[in-house]
């Protein structure tokens, strides 16, 4: 009943091999060749991971975030697709781990293949900024349905105002 109480981030990854570290110490993982497409969920007591030589093409946003005990993290040798969504790993592991950093390299897309990670920059992230116009559309439609909405209650109530004018005109020349 107590590994029924456990939590799936407390256990170790099916596909993996898990060492403890001593009491406290916490875990050892080792999830290297594989063949791994994503990230297993890890342990949040991870102290040392091993993810090299998988077929790990991204890490989803917060997909690591737990890991706050990390002291060591090995995730070259795997196909990265650097593309917009590759930017979570990289701001991880400069925060992380920023020697691990130095030995990834992209795989994908052509322009950036085996040019590795840490050199990205934003020019070659350009997709991320491809991502922006369907935003700002998005802000841009609810913009103009809020402007349009604002100058037809202005109008009304101009229309209300000259109206009630009119209203009052004719009632104090009829008096």
């Amino acid at each position: 009943s107590l590994l029924f109480h456990m939590t799936q981030t407390e256990v170790c990854p099916p596909s993996c091999n898990c060492k403890s570290l001593g009491e406290m110490k916490g875990l050892h993982i080792d999830c290297s060749s594989r063949q791994l497409t994503e990230v297993p969920a890890l342990p949040v007591n991870t102290k040392r991971l091993y993810l090299q030589n998988n077929s790990l093409t991204s890490v989803p946003p917060g997909a690591l975030d737990s890991l706050r005990s990390l002291e060591e993290v090995k995730i070259f040798d795997n196909p990265w697709n650097c593309d917009c969504h590759i930017l979570y790993l990289k701001l991880w592991l400069e925060d992380v781990s920023a020697p691990s950093l130095a030995n990834i390299r992209c795989a994908t897309p052509a322009p950036v293949r085996m040019k590795p990670l840490r050199q990205l920059t934003g020019n070659e992230l350009r997709i991320c900024k491809r991502l922006l116009p369907i935003k700002c559309l998005e802000f841009f439609w609810r913009d103009l349905i809020l402007i349009a909405g604002a100058i037809i209650a202005l109008i009304l109530v101009a229309w209300a105002l000259k109206s009630s004018k009119k209203l009052v005109c004719q009632i104090n020349l009829s008096q």
